[in-house]
This record gives structure tokens, C-alpha cells and sequence, in this order.
């Protein structure tokens, strides 16, 4: 008995196929080998995605002539519908086409998508030359006809659309990389989510700026048509890792290599109350982040809309606006638990949001000084290094916070719903972007009654220090919300299925 108690333990067997169908290898399949194939395609849906997002307002209140709230609308709508269509993204994929296929399929759609995207641009005519020194979005300053402009928005959708199959799947698919029954890939895997932000993230902030500055130095033509070139490369690099891929097993397949219900692609939703109960569970804490996607959102439009006012050189050369984004401060935040993290990041933004407040007051405080509140089309004498330490706050606050959210909600789901544990944290960020255009709406509408609007065309005329203001309250309520959930919150213990 001494002698059994002293022989190496066997290792635990993995509930995963190759992509035969065949019982996966530890040695020879998953890990970080095959995480990285899939962390590849990963930088370069975020570097095509990131770099719509980054310039729709400065796109959409340039060449398209929009105005300033219209253009927020837009943009708030966008990421909010692509950021709820991973909902269903996950659902075709945990309960048909399995997480490999529909990343291929949206990979697909992505190409097909940035295609007609760079196309709208290429009919678009640009800034016409009497529209100069007018507010952006005045009568008779529209720049493209009604098919261009319906042309554009159908290709930012159709990538909306793709992201929505691509984002939920491809990081879940990378996870599940890892066995959760072995304990050093279980905190390999903790690892792969601090290695996904920074890669996806910190790894686009150089290629984005240069892709910002084409856009705006160049041709919008090439700047849309260097991403979809990328998401071609990178699909062709996905492929490549196939056979070192490892496949989620269903929970009641047969253990035998020749069965058709082996094949790594479909992936059925779990029967009875269970998967429900478990997502249940989660909705207070999904609900108490909300007010923080409402901030984040502010990031891709009114951030990038006050920095084009302000003065962008840096010696001789103009830095792009939203190339600002990129500014972010990321850290790895292992040590802490991933409650811990999250409730980091929200502390983090209700800081930075305060920031944000005093920046812009100081941004209209110049404008008057100087006579400026009625040009808006005069370049403000306060230089856009001001606005830098917001920007790393909230790259500072999104690598908590965002980091711990994509891992809670990828461990507190039953395994064969982790596709659709990923597309709910992706759905607070489309929820919290709905939110955000209901509110500059309301607030637009009752400010205009009452004489000038917050979101005024004329930004010099708005208050959006007031707006930044009424977020850092609604992000403290939000927080204290947050601590409560959190505290009550009873966590899945790691490496129980739930299956």
C-alpha cells in the first residue's frame, strides 16, 4: 500500500477531441502552442475592429456631415448592437456550428464586410470645399449621397454582425485550450486571460495610431482596406493551428473514436434548469457594471470628439484624435481574485471620469479666455497632453476590470455554455452603449428646451463637463451596487464542470 501511495498519480484525462474527432493528446495538442494561433487572429479582428471604432465619430461628423449628437447616436448604437450580437453568436455556436466553425464563418463575414466598407469610401467624394469653416452637419453640407451613406452603415453593421459570432467564440475556444482538471493549465489559463487583453489590446495600440494617422493623413480608402487585408492573414494563420487545436467533447458523447457525435463542431445547450440557474446567478453583477460601459463608451465618442478641438501637434507632426485611445496604461493584474479585479477597474473609471470633468472645464475656461465659444472651427490653444491622463486611466481601469469580467464570466458558467458566458460579459458593454444614447438623448432634448445643449454641435457652447459630472455620481452608485453583489455572490468552485 506504502508502494502504491509513493507511484506517480496519472494524470486526469482531458474531455476533449482533436480535430479528427479522436481522443486529444496533452502532449501534442492544446496549451499555449495552440493558444497563440488563436490569440493571432484575435490581434487582428481587434486591430480591424478598433480601428472602425476608433474614427466612426471623427467619419461620421467629417466626410458624412453629421452632427454632433446624431453622430453619438450612431456611434453608441453601433457598438451597442455589436456588442448584444454576441448573444446570438454564442447560441449558434454552442448549439450548431460549434466554436471553430462559426469563428471561420465570421471571419468570413469580417473580410466581406471591410471590403464594402473600404468600397462605401471610395464612392464617398470627401469635404467639399464650401462646406469649410461651417459646423459640421449644418444644412447643405453633407458630403454622400443617401446609397453611399446606407452602403456604409450596411458594412459597419455586417461587421458588427461578424464580431458578433467572432469575439464571444474565439476567446472561449482559446480558454478552453486549457484543462480546467490539471492544476497547472488551470492557472495557465488564468494567465491566458491577462496575455488576451495585452495582446489584443497592447499589442494594436502602435498599429492602430499608425492606422488612425493613414485614415487622416492619407486615404480613408486605405486606412478601411488595411484591416480587411489583416483579417484575411489572419484567418489563413487560424487554419494553420487546426491540428494543434483541442475540441470541447459533449458532456454525453460515447467514448469511442469512430462516433459522428465526437465531432468537435456542434456543441448542444445542457438540458434541464441548471445552465438557467447558473446564469441567473450572474445577472447582479452584470447589471451593477452597466453604468461602467456607459463610461467606457464616452471613450469612442465625446473623448475623440474634444480632443479634435483641442491642439493635436507634437513638434511637426498632428496627432490623429483617435489615435488618443491608444494611450493606455497595461498592467497585469494577477495576485488579486477576479472580484477583486473588476471591482478595481470600476474605482479606477469613477477617478478617470472626474478627470474627464476637469479637463473639460478647463478646455471651455481657454475657449472663452481666448473669444473662442462661437468658432468652433478655430483649433483651442490647450494642447491634447492634456487629456492623456484620462486616457491611461481608463486603459488602467479596463485592464482590471475588463480582464476580471471576461474570466468570471468564462468560469461561472457550465462548460458547455462558455461561448455564451463570454458573449454576457461582451453584453454589458452592448447594453451599457443603448444606455449611454438613451441618456444623451434625454439630456439633449430637456438642455435644448432650456437654451443650449450639453452635445451642442459647437462643443465650445456644450457642457459635457457637466455630462462627465453626472457619470462620475451615476458611476459611484454603481460601484456601491457592485460591492453589495459581490460580497453576497456564491463562486463556482474552479475545475467543477457544471456540465
Amino acid at each position: 500500500m506504502e508502494a502504491e501511495a509513493l507511484l506517480p498519480q496519472p494524470e486526469p484525462p482531458l474531455s476533449a477531441v482533436d480535430h479528427l474527432g479522436r481522443p486529444a493528446s496533452r502532449g501534442s495538442s492544446g496549451g499555449w502552442p495552440a493558444a497563440l494561433f488563436i490569440i493571432g487572429v484575435e490581434v487582428a479582428e481587434r486591430f480591424a475592429f478598433c480601428g472602425i471604432m476608433g474614427n466612426l465619430m471623427i467619419y461620421l461628423t467629417g466626410p458624412l456631415g453629421q452632427s454632433t449628437v446624431a453622430a453619438a447616436s450612431a456611434v453608441n448604437g453601433w457598438l451597442g448592437v455589436a456588442m448584444l450580437l454576441p448573444l446570438l453568436g454564442s447560441a449558434v455556436a454552442d448549439s450548431w456550428l460549434g466554436r471553430y466553425r462559426t469563428v471561420i464563418c465570421a471571419s468570413l463575414l469580417y473580410i466581406l464586410g471591410l471590403g464594402m466598407l473600404t468600397l462605401s469610401t471610395v464612392l464617398a467624394p470627401g469635404e467639399r470645399a464650401e462646406c469649410a469653416g461651417k459646423a459640421l452637419g449644418s444644412a447643405g453640407c453633407s458630403t454622400s449621397s443617401s446609397a453611399q451613406v446606407a452602403l456604409f452603415f450596411l458594412s459597419v453593421y455586417m461587421v458588427a454582425f461578424a464580431q458578433g459570432g467572432h469575439k464571444p467564440c474565439v476567446q472561449a475556444f482559446g480558454a478552453d485550450q486549457f484543462d480546467e482538471n490539471d492544476p497547472s493549465e488551470l492557472a495557465s489559463r488564468s494567465s491566458f486571460f491577462n496575455w488576451w487583453y495585452f495582446a489584443s489590446y497592447g499589442g494594436n495600440s502602435v498599429t492602430v495610431s499608425v492606422l488612425n494617422y493613414v485614415r487622416e493623413s492619407v486615404s480613408w480608402q486605405l486606412g478601411f482596406a488595411i484591416p480587411c487585408v489583416a483579417m484575411a492573414l489572419a484567418l489563413a494563420v487560424f487554419c494553420l493551428g487546426t491540428k494543434t487545436y483541442r475540441f470541447p467533447q459533449l458532456p454525453s458523447a460515447k467514448k469511442m473514436p469512430d462516433d459522428s457525435e465526437h465531432s468537435p463542431l456542434p456543441m448542444p445547450m445542457p438540458t434541464g434548469d441548471h445552465g438557467a440557474t447558473a446564469l441567473l446567478k450572474l445577472f447582479p453583477i452584470w447589471a451593477s457594471c452597466l453604468i461602467y460601459a456607459v463610461v467606457l463608451s464616452q471613450w469612442f465618442s465625446f473623448f475623440t470628439k474634444q480632443a479634435s478641438t483641442l491642439d493635436r501637434r507634437i513638434g511637426t507632426l498632428v496627432v490623429p484624435a483617435a489615435s488618443l485611445q491608444n494611450l493606455e496604461a497595461h498592467q497585469n493584474p494577477s495576485g488579486i481574485s477576479t472580484m477583486q479585479r473588476i471591482g478595481v477597474g470600476l474605482a479606477i473609471s469613477i477617478v478617470m471620469v472626474i478627470v474627464a470633468a476637469i479637463v473639460e472645464t478647463k478646455r471651455l475656461r481657454v475657449a472663452t479666455q481666448y473669444g473662442l465659444l462661437d468658432k468652433p472651427e478655430v483649433t483651442i490653444p490647450m494642447s491634447v497632453l492634456w487629456m492623456v491622463p484620462q486616457y491611461m486611466l481608463i486603459g488602467l481601469s479596463d485592464a482590471f476590470a475588463i480582464v476580471g469580467l471576461q474570466e468570471f464570466f468564462y468560469d461561472q458558467v457550465p462548460s458547455n455554455l462558455r461561448s455564451l458566458g463570454m458573449a454576457l460579459f461582451l453584453s454589458i458593454a452592448g447594453a451599457g452603449n443603448f444606455i449611454s444614447s438613451f441618456v444623451v438623448y434625454a439630456i439633449d432634448r430637456v438642455t435644448t428646451r432650456a437654451g443650449e445643449s450639453w452635445f451642442s454641435d459647437n462643443l465650445n457652447r456644450g457642457h459635457l463637463d457637466y455630462f462627465y459630472w453626472l457619470l462620475a455620481l451615476l458611476s459611484a452608485i454603481g460601484m456601491a451596487s457592485y460591492m453589495y453583489f459581490a460580497q453576497v455572490y456564491v463562486p463556482k468552485k474552479k475545475g467543477l464542470s457544471m456540465q
